[in-house]
């Protein structure tokens, strides 16, 4: 029999706020264990949460980017459940009243695009961390992480392949960094990834029994570990056995899964409405404000780089990966005047240096302006391409200018006919054979001469010069 994996995927994005939701302790990474913290998050007795009104708009600016509805009313509800790094022993998160609801994504699949759709967005808290100490029987608890705003993001379970969970995934994490609402860093649990995958005989609707993969920390360990579990349970169906509900941990190292607990349903959390907090109304006019903010999304400035400024669906894809790097290519272009020049230089020589230094665009000591000021010496003939190549790397080791380079470097090319005519006469003079073998029907030793022409100058000639007086001198 023929089986069909069905695919959901719960995504938690950590947001960029300053403050905690609840709360106004920081929310910056990799302090002391236990620093970040206040009665508030810590759950003392008779403490109130208080909502952070930039964790709502964060919410909604990924509500929008998806096409979800926004609801206008939402509430808080607590999460029971016992753990040691949960203080209250309850996470404030929405239940039955979620932020947004029915958005979708598209993704690229080998047949062209596929719509995920998405149940809800909702806002909640995050827990603590546990630390084990591998060589004692002891854990630590640091609370640092408790109460930093999340976003959950819960597709509904329309994909049918690990490599589309991936491709989904991927596009959630480039729409929330887009939107600087997150910085998407999944070493440090800023972008998570909880699936939901299970097995049916393919071409019936019904789904089959489904278990929950954690601890998966990377695009590819996401697409690794929905591939092991699709065949192990593959092998236990086409044994006769059934899939056992459970959550199972994702273990890198082997590349395998292990059952962690069995799955819980949501009665089993007893969700029931925050008595502290109270309902969040979003009104017409606040969408319409946070939605004049909206900046402009991956997809749609993929499709514009195309149409506007003529270069190929991978270039734009690429320089459309970060909205730095976008912006960085669009001021590139307006300088030069030549976007494919630009999508060639920013593609080829400056990402190959910033990626052997492992720096963001952001840290280029290029700035656009003096990239775009480079291309259009190149265009006006001022310089080559081969002396490009090398008055960027100066460009980039110095912080210098491209005039500035040239000037020191005495690198400005050459363009005077008559001083190059001169130049190809003496080579002509000094190559007798040689031409009276290229005047007999030895047409390949005319790169002989461009070559001996540019050695004499050392480099500096303009070679659309050179072959046209070549032509016309060595046809003489």
């Amino acid at each position: 029999m023929e089986y069909e994996p069905v695919i959901g995927l719960e995504v938690h994005a950590q947001l960029l706020t300053e403050s905690k939701i609840f709360c106004g302790c920081s929310t910056k990474f990799g302090a002391a264990p236990n620093s970040h913290t206040c009665p508030v998050c810590l759950g003392m007795p008779g403490v109130l949460p208080v909502l952070n009104k930039k964790v709502v708009e964060s919410g909604m600016k990924m509500a929008l980017a998806t096409h979800c509805r926004i609801n206008e009313e939402c509430s808080f509800a607590r999460k029971n459940y016992f753990y040691p790094d949960l203080p209250k022993g309850y996470q404030i998160s929405q239940y039955a009243y979620p932020l947004a609801e029915f958005g979708y994504v598209d993704i690229e699949v080998e047949d062209g695009k596929k719509r995920i759709g998405l149940t809800r967005i909702h806002m909640e808290e995050d827990a603590g961390k546990l630390i084990h100490d591998p060589h004692n029987p002891s854990s630590y608890v640091d609370l640092n992480r408790t109460g930093v705003p999340l976003i959950e993001i819960v597709s509904e379970p329309d994909m049918r392949s690990a490599e589309e969970a991936a491709a989904y995934l991927r596009r959630l994490h480039e729409i929330l960094v887009y939107l600087e609402i997150c910085d998407g860093n999944m070493e440090e649990g800023s972008f998570r990834c909880d699936a939901n995958v299970s097995l049916r005989p393919r071409g019936e609707s019904e789904f089959g029994t489904r278990t929950e993969l954690k601890n998966m920390n990377s695009f590819r360990n996401v697409q690794r570990a929905l591939e092991y579990e699709i065949k192990r349970q593959q092998y236990i169906l086409e044994g006769g056995g059934s899939v056992v509900q459970e959550t199972r941990l994702w273990d890198d190292s082997q590349g395998v899964t292990h059952p962690m607990r069995s799955k819980e349903e949501a009665h089993d959390y007893r969700y029931f409405p925050d008595p502290d907090l109270v309902a969040v109304k979003i009104s017409a006019d606040w969408v319409e404000a946070v939605l004049r903010e909206q900046p402009e999304l991956p997809l749609e400035k993929r499709e514009r780089f195309v149409r506007d400024y003529g270069i190929p669906p991978y270039d734009a894809g690429v320089l459309s990966s970060s909205r730095p790097l976008a912006d960085y290519y669009e001021e590139v272009a307006r300088q030069s005047g030549n976007p494919k020049a630009a999508s060639n230089w920013v593609m080829g020589d400056l990402l190959r240096f910033l990626n052997e230094e492992k720096r963001e665009i952001r840290d280029c000591p290029i700035s656009a302006a003096s990239l775009g000021e480079l291309i259009r010496l190149i265009d006006q003939g001022t310089i080559s391409g081969k002396m490009a190549k090398e008055i960027i790397e100066e460009m980039y080791r110095t912080g210098k200018t491209a005039p500035a380079v040239v000037e020191e470097k005495g690198m400005v090319q050459i363009t005077d006919e008559a001083a190059l005519s001169g130049v190809i006469t003496g080579i002509l003079e000094a190559n007798p054979n040689q031409l009276a073998q290229y005047r007999s029907g030895r047409d390949k030793l005319f790169g002989y001469f461009v070559g001996q022409v540019m050695k004499a100058t050392r480099g500096k000639a303009n070679p659309q010069v050179i072959n046209d007086l070549l032509k016309k001198m060595l046809a003489g």
